[in-house]
């Protein structure tokens, strides 16, 4: 490497002995599966905020198409990523460290494709909710009636009444 690409990317001078190489290689590889290990980690939490946000989300339609797409591409980039993974650990040491950053580069990739999968559905929520927020709203000045709140009695109690009261109600059933 140059001196000026060391500087840009922040890395160690680069040694001219060979032994070192191989060495450093090794460590990098070390680096590397610790760095995928975290990234496959992230990914599976992404995905499952994305089920919870689908379970949750019964009246989002017509997204079926667009997540079925940004799918497949985060598919298509993780099995890609494994497939570099494999063979940078497979090439000679001066090679790998090139393949393994594009693999990164693939995971990142993967992790981008559901972050705009979660992000096209929290906007939609967020429409949803600007929606209904604006229908109220129009229902109120248009003077329909709205349903009111229902009226409720209050009672002040401590602690120890408020138990007697649970438990009684407890040994009833």
């Amino acid at each position: 490497m140059t001196k000026k690409l060391e500087e840009l990317f922040n890395l160690p001078e680069a040694e001219e002995n060979t032994e070192n190489a191989d060495t450093d290689s090794t460590v990098s590889e070390v680096e590397s599966k610790q760095t995928i290990e975290q990234n496959s980690a992230i990914i599976k939490e992404v995905d499952q905020a994305i089920d919870k946000i689908d379970a949750a989300l019964p009246g989002v339609r017509d997204l079926d198409s667009s997540d079925q797409e940004l799918d497949e591409l985060s598919a298509l980039a993780k099995e890609k990523f494994q497939d570099l993974i494999d063979l940078g650990m497979n090439v000679e040491a001066r090679y790998s460290g090139h393949i393994l950053a594009t693999a990164g580069t693939l995971l990142g990739h993967a992790i981008t494709a559901k972050e705009a999968k979660l992000k096209k559905k929290l906007q939609m929520v967020d429409l949803q909710l600007k929606k209904m927020r604006l229908d109220h709203q129009t229902k109120q000045t248009d003077g329909e009636k709205l349903i009111d709140a229902e009226d409720g009695q209050g009672v002040v109690l401590d602690r120890n009444e408020l138990l007697k009261q649970i438990l009684g109600k407890d040994k009833d059933k």
